[in-house]
């Protein structure tokens, strides 16, 4: 698999490749058909200015997150870019058959052949109550436990190399492999590049092990970023995939004209992510309503911590935020995720970025 699938070229003085975590943010008073075209507009201008991969995240029962489906809205960007990366950031494999998910990213990469990254998860992606509706089981756990197995089922679906006597020697994933050997047939070299996404340890190590490139939830999981990131790098092995470690990590990031504005964004980013861990999630709020809210004494104490690791202000202060954050961390990229109640104001901010790291215009 050529390095250049997984390691994007560095653009104007960023200090390493920049890309996209995009969850298809829903603010109230708009409708998810507004996020989603959001998200092509989006798309398509990190495109043209040098960013080198989109990813959409897997949630569900969350009103203000309509990324429920990824591979539906990937195979709507793909109709809509040409030539940034697409991906999952990613797909929860525990909530799925690992052959289906090989049979959506094989028709992905089949739309978009040599753009196409799988990153798995083996979180829910939402609470335990819609995880066993999606499951169709109580055992929650059993799912995360089974990571490594389902990680391996899956891989062998994508690359059709199940060994003879297997109960799936017989299947094929398809679009996949099998095309290329049947009479007649001609398949793509391209398969789609798997990342583990991790907010723990867990699938930093993992990912070390089997040598793919690692992604850290730095936006949600900050005190894990550097214990996970340092473990991944010890326990790498090389591989066919990649010949040293490979890490990227997703920021919270926004940046605005004004200051005052990025301030009162990140209030209601505080607000939304508080009804979230109260059981309340909501459409992602107006910030005059989080500046009417009354946050209780500990919830003041719970804004303030979630905020620290947003990196937003002007553009000025954001790239010096994330160029002392790579610093500090080491990631091999950056993931950016912004947050705001309406479009044009993430759009904006990934202009703003895209602008003061002197990218190409667009």
């Amino acid at each position: 698999m050529p390095a250049d699938e997984i390691r994007g070229a560095v653009h104007g003085t960023a200090p390493v490749p920049l890309s996209v975590l995009d969850l298809v943010t829903v603010g109230a008073g708009s409708t998810a058909s507004d996020a989603l075209r959001t998200s092509v507009e989006l798309a398509r201008l990190t495109e043209a200015r040098g960013f080198h991969r989109y990813w959409v995240a897997e949630h569900h029962s969350m009103p203000g997150v309509a990324s429920s489906s990824p591979a539906v809205i990937l195979a709507n960007l793909a109709a809509h870019t040409d030539r940034i990366r697409l991906g999952s950031g990613g797909v929860m494999l525990p909530n799925h058959a690992p052959l289906v998910i090989a049979e959506q990213f094989g028709t992905l990469e089949a739309m978009a052949p040599g753009r196409i990254d799988l990153g798995l998860g083996r979180a829910p992606g939402t609470d335990g109550a819609t995880a066993a509706a999606l499951r169709r089981s109580d055992t929650l756990n059993e799912g995360a436990d089974d990571f490594p197995q389902q990680l391996a089922e899956l891989t062998r679906f994508l690359d059709d190399d199940f060994p003879d006597g297997h109960p799936y020697a017989r299947i094929h994933a398809i679009p996949g492999p099998v095309q290329g050997s049947t009479p007649g047939g001609v398949q793509s070299a391209h398969r789609p590049v798997i990342w583990l996404l991790g907010s723990s340890g867990f699938s930093a190590q993992l990912a070390g092990m089997l040598g793919l490139p690692f992604a850290f939830a730095h936006h949600f999981s900050a005190q894990n970023t550097i214990p996970a990131l340092d473990l991944y790098r010890e326990t790498f092995r090389p591989s066919e995939v990649l010949s040293e470690p490979y890490a990227l990590i997703g920021v919270s990031a926004l940046a605005t004209d004004d200051e005052a504005e990025a301030a009162r964004q990140v209030r209601a980013t505080a607000l939304n992510m508080l009804r979230l861990r109260l059981g309340r999630p909501g459409l992602f709020p107006d910030p005059e309503d989080a500046a009417r809210h009354e946050f209780s004494p500990m919830e003041e104490e719970f804004a303030a911590s979630f905020t620290r690791n947003i990196v937003h202000g002007t553009a000025d202060e954001v790239r010096a935020g994330l160029d002392d954050l790579q610093k500090r961390t080491g990631a091999d990229e950056l993931m950016l995720t912004s947050h705001a109640h309406r479009g044009e104001l993430r759009l904006r901010s990934y202009q703003l970025i895209a602008d003061a790291y002197g990218l190409p215009a667009a």
